[in-house]
């Protein structure tokens, strides 16, 4: 068992990779919208930004010991599982991504913002969460905590994170707010802001 558990854990981190470029390539390779006219900015943004990118940091240097043990030491049944949601985690955050992106269209940005005619998305993914690649990248953040780092560092990027998230969601629903009024306050009241079906 040890040995199909090791197995799993190797072949779990080389296929969660491979859905870490395919992530990456998903915002860096994709078609480029035509220019749009900013409205409103929200600039301080990026301090959530910044803080996000701090979260996953934990995972990606505090290695497990030795590499492709298991997640929980001697559970091999456990580590087995846990590898397999790993892939389906990572795989499922692609999908949702993807997904927020072909929604959001020329609206996507780094930076908390507003394009002159911009619309409120509250289709496809829009429906489920409502900062879907937000929810994509902590999927990713707990993939490769599970598939690489140990448990430890793996709470500890995803906390930091979640205060990242929530410091960017602050800006970028005040400028939704002042334009959209009503009309956002119902979809927020409806739709959870990170993990679906849990208000937070």
């Amino acid at each position: 068992m040890e040995q199909i558990s090791s197995a799993v854990s190797v072949i779990a981190f080389v296929v969660v990779i491979a859905l870490w470029f395919l992530f990456g390539g998903v915002f860096l390779l994709r078609k480029k919208p035509e220019a749009t006219t900013d409205g409103a900015k929200m600039p301080r943004s990026y301090v959530g930004l910044v803080l996000q990118g701090v979260g996953f940091v934990p995972v990606w240097f505090m290695r497990r010991q030795p590499v492709f043990s298991e997640y929980f030491a001697g559970q091999y049944v456990l580590n087995i599982v846990l590898q397999v949601l790993a892939v389906a985690l990572a795989a499922f955050s692609v999908w949702f991504a993807m997904s927020a992106l072909r929604e959001l269209g020329k609206q996507w940005s780094l930076e908390a913002r507003l394009v002159e005619g911009h619309k409120l998305i509250t289709s496809g993914v829009y429906q489920t969460v409502r900062h879907p690649i937000y929810t994509a990248m902590l999927g990713m953040l707990i993939a490769i905590g599970i598939a690489y780092s140990t448990w430890l560092p793996t709470l500890v990027g995803v906390i930091v994170f979640i205060i990242g998230t929530k410091i960017r969601t602050v800006f970028e629903e005040r400028l939704l707010s002042d334009a959209f009024g009503s009309d956002f306050s119902e979809w927020k009241a409806k739709v959870p802001g990170l993990i679906p079906f849990v208000k937070i």
